[in-house]
């Protein structure tokens, strides 16, 4: 492991602190898309089918299962949890996502490294990864407001895919045979995505002003 695939690792981790410490600490998930979140909970799901049938590293294992089990715990909790889930803006959370899912999955059937059962799900989680952050991002355009712990959720989950593509260079670098082109240019794709909100984070962070987002 190098040290971008850690730093991405550490920031994807950070990212999902601190949108548990969000709605635990404030019994809330205002500003924050339930679609989103089931979509990276599916994201984690298909990628990580190997979870009982190939062993890599603990470090590995224990990542898997902290993303599976942060993922499925914030989508409870915006679903089931009483006081959490009557906070959830369902008004403006409406990017139609099972558009994502569909497209991803007819893409993972064309454009896959090997036709077998997980690496077609594989692919498939890659590419839903990539842009499974647009409905937490149109439901920010349509808020305007965007607070604190929720923009450094955004930014963090932002950071951890530049990382990541610092990664993939360093691999593509020193390693023969690096050949995961689909999360390389997933990746560049899910990045700029960011783009957009990465512009008026600086912009809010350089004047110390409150987060905005242009509808």
């Amino acid at each position: 492991m190098n040290i971008f695939r850690l730093a991405g690792d550490m920031t994807h981790l950070l990212s999902i602190l601190v949108l548990l410490l969000k709605i635990y600490a404030t019994k809330s998930c205002s500003g924050i898309s339930r679609k989103t979140q089931e979509l990276y909970a599916i994201v984690f799901l298909a990628r990580y089918l190997d979870l009982f049938t190939d062993f890599i590293s603990v470090y590995n294992t224990f990542m898997k299962v902290v993303f599976i089990a942060s993922s499925l715990a914030i989508v409870w909790c915006m679903r089931v949890h009483p006081m959490v889930r009557r906070s959830y803006d369902k008004e403006i959370d409406t990017f139609r996502y099972y558009f994502l899912i569909a497209a991803s999955f007819v893409l993972a059937l064309l454009l896959h490294e090997k036709f077998t059962f997980q690496e077609v799900f594989w692919a498939f989680s890659i590419y839903l990864e990539a842009v499974a952050i647009l409905p937490q991002l149109v439901m920010l355009q349509r808020s305007g407001n965007v607070d604190n712990l929720t923009g450094q959720y955004v930014f963090f989950l932002g950071a951890y895919r530049g990382f990541y593509i610092l990664n993939w260079i360093y691999r593509y670098l020193t390693e023969p045979r690096f050949t995961r082109w689909i999360a390389c240019v997933s990746g560049v794709v899910q990045t700029a995505l960011y783009a957009d909100f990465f512009y008026y984070y600086f912009i809010s962070w350089k004047n110390n002003s409150k987060l905005k987002l242009p509808e």
